[in-house]
């Protein structure tokens, strides 16, 4: 009987890792790999360019032979393709067209035989280009329409060198990467940026949670109305703040220059300082990041009130009705009751949050293209990669910011609190 269950639990297990499997190999298609190829680009001084491989480019054209008995010239235009690497041992060989006999062979080519021409060019170096000539003429067997140069097929061989696939590596990405004047000063920004937004969203959100735990006629449609910034499309949203703070035309500078706060139109996402007075103390204000923040909190708030409102009424009304009878505050409430319960939750959702808006980018691009003061690591990464075209400086950004990730994810992890359910 033992033996049975044994063997049961053995052939259960088998099934469990067999239905997981799906799953496994697609974490390791969509995560695993993509994150390995980033690594290895990081270390490689790779830019755009450099993903198509160095081949050679060879064209083939007749000129001046249109009749029997003509004479042309055969040519053969040849390129390296790549601008950085040597294409090495470079040979190539093609047929002669029908109807052709050459007479005059080109340097650097051999004639096997009648119908066949092999040249070697050696080692080309970047951007090496050339022409190759032979001198033809049109026999008996020539046909203008069957007699065509580019119908035969060339065989090329070289000896090329493919930077993304060699094991040829180096440190400068990291190098270049740490050692950017701005470097810090953008890691500065991506924290602030990512600290304020997530823990603003998580304020609002647990605000509107509370109020709207309780029931109360036109419920249903306030929930669906603070949806609307999560589910809208960002493009769409974001070009709305850009138009409502619009210098010149915003309806937001409108009323601060009719209600006399400014004098002059106030440039929200295009102005890194704004200089505030506060009982005789003046002090920079970061405007145009502060506005960023204020975009993120707004968006990305309600996630955490659906998080947040779903724990919330789970937890039992009868511990709410004896801490009343108590003589409980609502705000005693909240601390002592509430809080402990969601804490859990709450700190699921900062992880979550914090990661998702430190790899952010499409707010922040579309707002201020990293502009005035708002220029995040994943704005770098693109910059990096796509703006300046150094594909491993970019990578080495990712891997950077991939790290500093992880790092915090396994601190926060360690120390987070978890639900009191008891």
């Amino acid at each position: 009987m033992k033996t049975d269950r044994s063997e049961l639990y053995h052939r259960e297990k088998r099934l469990a890792y067999l239905m997981l499997l799906p799953t496994f190999l697609l974490v390791i298609l969509l995560v695993i790999i993509p994150l390995l190829a980033n690594f290895w680009i990081s270390f490689k001084p790779i830019e755009l360019g450099d993903l198509r491989p160095p081949k050679l480019v060879l064209k083939e054209y007749l000129r001046k032979v249109k009749n029997i008995g003509d004479t042309g010239t055969l040519e053969y235009r040849y390129r390296n393709s790549s601008v950085k690497f040597n294409l090495k041992e470079v040979v190539f060989a093609d047929e002669v067209p029908i109807g052709l006999t050459i007479i005059e062979s080109a340097e650097l080519c051999k004639l096997p035989n009648n119908n066949q021409i092999k040249c070697d060019l050696g080692d080309l170096p970047p951007r090496k280009s050339g022409k190759l000539k032979f001198k033809v003429l049109a026999n008996e067997n020539w046909n203008e329409s069957l007699s065509n140069p580019r119908s035969t097929l060339q065989t090329v061989n070289y000896v090329s060198t493919n930077i993304l696939t060699s094991f040829d590596f180096t440190f400068k990405n990291y190098s270049k990467v740490f050692s950017a004047t701005e470097f810090w000063n953008v890691l500065k920004v991506s924290i602030l940026y990512t600290v304020f937004g997530t823990a603003g969203a998580m304020i609002l959100g647990l605000f509107a949670a509370q109020i709207l735990q309780k029931s109360f006629p036109t419920r249903p449609l306030i929930r669906g109305l603070l949806l609307f910034p999560y589910v809208a499309p960002v493009i769409a949203v974001a070009f709305s703040w850009l138009v409502l703070f619009n210098p010149f035309s915003g309806a937001i500078n409108a009323l601060l220059i009719q209600m006399g706060i400014s004098d002059q139109p106030v440039n929200f996402f295009g102005q890194r300082n704004i200089e505030i007075g506060f009982f005789g103390i003046s002090f920079s204000f970061p405007l145009a990041l502060t506005m960023v923040i204020l975009f993120e909190i707004w968006r990305y708030f309600p996630l955490s009130f659906l998080f947040i409102l779903a724990r919330m009424q789970s937890i039992s009304s009868e511990i709410y009705e004896a801490a009343e009878m108590d003589g409980a505050s609502p705000i005693q409430q909240f601390r002592f009751l509430s809080l402990p319960h969601i804490a859990g939750i709450l700190a699921v959702l900062f992880l979550l949050r914090f990661i998702w808006t430190f790899n952010k980018f499409d707010d922040i691009f579309l707002l201020t293209g990293g502009n005035a003061g708002t220029r995040t690591l994943t704005v770098n990464v693109y910059e990096q990669a796509f703006a300046i075209s150094n594909l491993g400086a970019g990578s080495a950004v990712a891997v950077v910011i991939f790290g500093f990730l992880l790092l915090f994810s396994i601190v926060f992890i360690r120390f987070s609190p978890r639900d009191n359910d008891q």
